[in-house]
C-alpha cells in the first residue's frame, strides 16, 4: 500500500478553509436562530396585543349589550305601568259620558220633589216627561228592550223563566204567559234577560 503524501501547507490551508466555512455556518445559524427567536417573540407579543385588543373589545361590547338590555326592560317596565295606570283611568271614566246623560235626570226628579203639588195628573205628567227622556238617554249610549210579550216562543237566549203556570188556552203551551220584567241588549250582548211566565 501506497500512502499519498500531501504537502502539509496545502492540508492546513483547507483545513483552515473547512473551518472557516464551520465557523461562518454556524454563525449563519445563530444569526437565524436569533432571528427566529425574535420573529417568535414579536409574533407572541403581537398575538398577546391583539388577544389583549379583542378581550378589551368584548368586554366593550358585553358592557354596551348589558347596557342596551338594561334600557330595553326599563323602557319596557315603563310602558307596562303606563298602560296598566290608563286603563284604570279608562275604567273610572269609562261611565263618566253616561253620568253627565243622567244629571238632568237628577236634576228633574229634585225639581218633582220640591214641587209639592196635589194635582195627580200634574205628577203622572211629570214622570212620564222624566222616563221618556230617561229612555232616550239610555237609548242614545245604544241600549235596546227587547220586543216580548204574551203568546211569543220561550228563548233561552233572550228569556228567562221565573215560573210555569198551567196555560190558559192550549195555544199558550209551551209559551210566554205574562211578561214580568223587560229584557234589554247594548247592541247585540244581551244586558238583562226578560223575565216571563211560561205556560204547561
Amino acid at each position: 500500500m501506497k500512502l499519498l503524501a500531501l504537502p502539509l501547507p496545502c492540508l492546513k490551508s483547507k483545513q483552515i478553509t473547512s473551518m472557516n466555512d464551520q465557523e461562518e455556518t454556524v454563525e449563519k445559524k445563530d444569526n437565524l436562530e436569533t432571528k427566529v427567536e425574535e420573529t417568535t417573540d414579536q409574533a407572541t407579543d403581537d398575538n398577546n396585543d391583539s388577544a389583549e385588543e379583542n378581550s378589551e373589545k368584548e368586554e366593550v361590547e358585553q358592557v354596551d349589550y348589558q347596557d342596551k338590555y338594561l334600557r330595553l326592560y326599563a323602557e319596557f317596565d315603563n310602558f307596562r305601568k303606563r298602560t296598566m295606570r290608563e286603563r284604570v283611568d279608562l275604567i273610572m271614566t269609562a261611565s263618566q259620558d253616561l253620568i253627565e246623560k243622567f244629571l238632568p235626570l237628577l236634576d228633574d226628579f229634585e225639581r218633582a220633589s220640591k214641587n209639592s203639588s196635589d194635582d195627580a195628573n200634574a205628577m203622572k205628567e211629570g214622570m212620564k216627561l222624566i222616563h221618556s227622556k230617561f229612555e232616550s238617554t239610555l237609548t242614545s249610549k245604544g241600549l235596546k228592550v227587547m220586543d216580548v210579550k204574551a203568546g211569543d216562543d220561550f228563548n233561552v237566549d233572550y228569556h228567562e223563566a221565573i215560573t210555569n203556570i198551567p196555560a190558559p188556552t192550549p195555544k199558550l203551551k209551551g209559551k210566554i204567559v205574562d211578561v214580568v220584567e223587560s229584557g234589554y241588549k247594548l247592541g247585540d250582548k244581551v244586558l238583562r234577560y226578560a223575565k216571563v211566565v211560561i205556560g204547561q
